[in-house]
């Protein structure tokens, strides 16, 4: 009898911490992002005013602030925010999932179909554009959509589930025979074409209008509407499907759901941005240093760290060889390729 009282207050307990720690990540987490899609606009080759550019005594035609900040840059910087969420959010659940530290949401082969639709779309002329969305963007998506049939495909030849070990060997060999078509067609081409190529497989946010991220958000928000409901189901899933069955989870069923709005929300970021490395690696495992393994805690506040730390990366991509911009996934590699080698030397 003393010890029913005893657990109920060491759960309740248990439950207050996780609480003090998803407000606090949030919290921090939020303002972070916050202050930088409101700064980030402001910095850039050529000064602004925040003052200026809200001050509604001078007409939008006439308030060059203005038409900087809310034409040339602050697309960009919303783009940055939604691909950083989309794109860290995917790579916990994905560990989750593929129960791999290492894993991000390009392992399975997404990037590298999405790669392959655009590059036949830029080599071929192909004519995919839909009600003012870019062919670049329809052609990743729909790349990304095969790569992710395929792949589910392969992993339920059993019907029994979605097995990790098959996940992850049907995604590098997917990424591998992406990439040789890729060099193929590469080899097809032309100069022009070919730079083009190269430039959008370093991703790029360079987004000259809100319709894109228009089109992508309603994609990247039905994905994490499904995220909301995995949190507790990842945290039991990390201790094997066994484990997470014998506590009432329907094992199929949260790892479908997590495959496929992972898979949504990496697809959406490809078509808005490109293939952006390591923001799935770098921030969830970030975040776990700060607030811990609970994905009740770890899910949310990735996603707001993710948007802040790309629309960070994309700052310096705009401004550290002004007036020229380096493509964001440079900037990402080079603080993501240390970072990685240090978890593998971490959890070996």
């Amino acid at each position: 009898m003393a010890g029913a009282p005893a657990g109920s207050e060491a759960r309740l307990s248990a439950l207050v911490s996780v609480r003090r720690r998803q407000i606090v990540a949030l919290g921090l987490g939020g303002s972070a992002l916050a202050t930088a899609v409101l700064l980030a606009p402001l910095v850039g080759s050529t000064s602004i005013s925040l003052g200026r550019v809200f001050d509604s005594t001078v007409p939008f035609a006439d308030n060059l602030d203005a038409q900087i900040f809310f034409i040339a840059r602050l697309p960009r910087v919303l783009s940055a925010s939604l691909v950083g969420a989309a794109l860290a959010a995917s790579g916990v659940v994905f560990q989750a999932l593929l129960r791999n530290p290492l894993a991000d949401p390009f392992t399975l082969g997404i990037s590298s179909g999405a790669a392959l639709g655009v590059i036949l779309t830029l080599t071929f002329g192909l004519s995919l554009g839909l009600a003012g969305v870019p062919a670049v963007s329809m052609a990743s998506f729909a790349g990304s959509a095969g790569a992710v049939a395929i792949v589910y495909s392969l992993a339920t030849v059993r019907r029994r589930g979605l097995s990790s070990n098959v996940l992850l060997l049907a995604g590098v060999t997917l990424n591998a025979f992406f990439s040789a078509l890729i060099l193929f067609v590469q080899y097809l081409s032309d100069f022009a074409e070919t730079f083009r190529t190269v430039r959008w497989l370093m991703g790029n946010l360079d987004v000259a209008s809100y319709t894109p991220i228009v089109v992508a958000a309603p994609l990247v928000g039905l994905a994490f509407f499904a995220f909301a409901w995995l949190p507790r189901a990842l945290n039991l899933l990390t201790f094997g499907a066994e484990s997470a069955a014998t506590r009432g989870i329907d094992v199929l069923r949260i790892e479908r759901l997590a495959f496929f709005s992972a898979s949504l929300a990496t697809g959406a970021s490809v078509a808005l941005g490109g293939p952006v490395g390591f923001v799935g690696i770098i921030v969830p495992h970030f975040v776990r240093l700060l607030a811990g393994t609970d994905h009740r805690v770890v899910l949310p506040a990735s996603a707001l760290v993710g948007g802040a730390f790309l629309i960070i990366c994309d700052l310096g991509a705009r401004t550290l060889l002004a007036p020229q911009e380096l493509p964001v996934g440079i900037i990402t590699a080079v603080l993501g390729g240390p970072f990685f080698l240090w978890l593998l030397v971490t959890k070996r």
